[in-house]
């Protein structure tokens, strides 16, 4: 692989790692979304200073053959244990033990990086190798020991993360289950990975030559591995956002039928709140669901129990169940009082006033069966017709 091979796998992680600053400044509290940027500095990090120009840069620079090796080392090391504690945070559970097992893995890779650093201090390297060090040093005192070990954190890791995602795959749906189908994914490209770098090396141990396996075939299958297991982690996070964005502006727009019947009454006894374009959606549905409960208060004095109540039994006759019926003759009422007040421009009260309020006991989820009803249902535009012919004949 070239340079560009590696740099362009460590922009693409940059990027997402872009993507994700921004929630991380609001919610840096958060432990799922710390180690999730820490899991993409890492990647980011390992790809960067794998490349051989930066190998040759990184060697130059600090007068020490071949430092970039235990660099990456533990570079992929860390990256290892951030896929492990990202993983412990995104399942959940308890908060101590969630804490506690993420202390763990952190600790026992922690051991590892000190090790590497130990053991590559203690050989010799004098011949600087950019692509092949694994292979061309597997057999020298201790720089022998940091390879396997290396890669048997690595292993161990990738075995790991590939039986936990998979069983927890099993037990979950939606986003969570496609974004750990592809860190699977993404893992058995490590698993190849990792095969391909210990094939290589027990080989030279055993006196025989692979080196090709290591030096032109595992550094691709990392390249694609990493990738598609941080796209595994960022999809479900994004994705979830995007489909909650979605519902929200769902609802913002379920509920306009019932928001603009009442919108007369709210503009004509106190101006609306007019919001910015760039308002999010949830508070664009709050200042809604709240414009529609200011139409409920000036409607009370209107609202007529009677007309509810035959609406509602209207309706179970027609084969409505409970939930849709008393959506039907909410709806109904608040379309008679809607022609009511329409016909009372100077507000007076009537009826006898037990109505004031609207009730919806289970809040937004009743305003849009509401709305719905409004929009859709054949008995309320009967009402709305009724009430408004009942309007224009009586007294003003």
């Amino acid at each position: 692989m070239s340079g560009e091979d590696y740099y362009i796998p460590a922009i693409a992680l940059a990027i997402s790692l872009a993507f994700k600053l921004p929630a991380l400044r609001s919610n840096w509290r958060d432990p799922l979304l710390r180690s999730v940027c820490a899991l993409l500095i890492l990647a980011a990090s390992v790809f960067t200073f794998a490349a051989p120009p930066t190998i040759d840069a990184v060697n130059r620079r600090t007068g020490i053959a071949n430092v970039s090796a235990p660099l990456v080392y533990c570079l992929i090391t860390a990256f290892s244990a951030s896929c492990l504690v990202l993983m412990v945070n995104w399942r959940g559970g308890p908060a101590e033990q969630t804490r506690r097992v993420s202390r763990r893995w952190i600790l026992g890779y922690s051991v590892v990086i000190v090790a590497l650093i130990v053991l590559f201090a203690l050989g010799e390297a004098p011949v600087e190798r950019l692509r092949d060090f694994d292979t061309y040093y597997a057999n020298t005192p201790y720089l022998g020991q940091m390879i396997g070990l290396y890669l048997l954190a690595h292993h161990v890791a990738a075995v790991v993360m590939v039986s936990l995602c998979w069983r927890w795959s099993l037990q979950v749906r939606g986003w969570l289950r496609v974004g750990l189908v592809i860190i699977v994914s993404g893992y058995v490209f490590n698993l190849a990975y990792d095969a391909a770098k210990i094939s290589a090396v027990v080989a030279r141990w055993l006196g025989h030559d692979l080196d090709d396996l290591s030096t032109y075939v595992a550094p691709p299958l990392a390249a694609v591995g990493a990738l598609i297991s941080a796209t595994g982690f960022v999809v479900p996070l994004v994705c979830q956002r995007l489909s909650d964005n979605w519902q929200t502006w769902t609802t913002y727009r379920k509920l306009g039928a019932l928001w603009q019947e009442v919108q007369m009454c709210t503009h004509s006894c106190t101006p609306g709140v007019r919001m910015s374009w760039w308002s999010a959606a949830e508070l664009r549905v709050i200042q809604r669901e709240s414009d529609i409960h200011d139409g409920f208060l000036h409607l009370g004095p209107y609202f007529d129990r009677s007309i509810r109540g035959g609406a509602y039994e209207r309706a179970l006759a027609d084969g409505a169940d409970a939930a849709t019926a008393c959506a039907v003759a909410d709806a109904a009422m608040v379309a008679a009082a809607v022609q009511a007040r329409s016909a009372d421009p100077e507000g007076r009260t009537i009826g006898d006033g037990e109505e004031s309020v609207f009730d919806t006991p289970d809040g937004p989820r009743d305003l849009l069966r509401i709305s719905h009803a409004l929009r859709h249902s054949p008995m309320v535009q009967t009402v709305r017709q009724q009430a408004a012919l009942s309007a224009a004949s009586g007294p003003a």
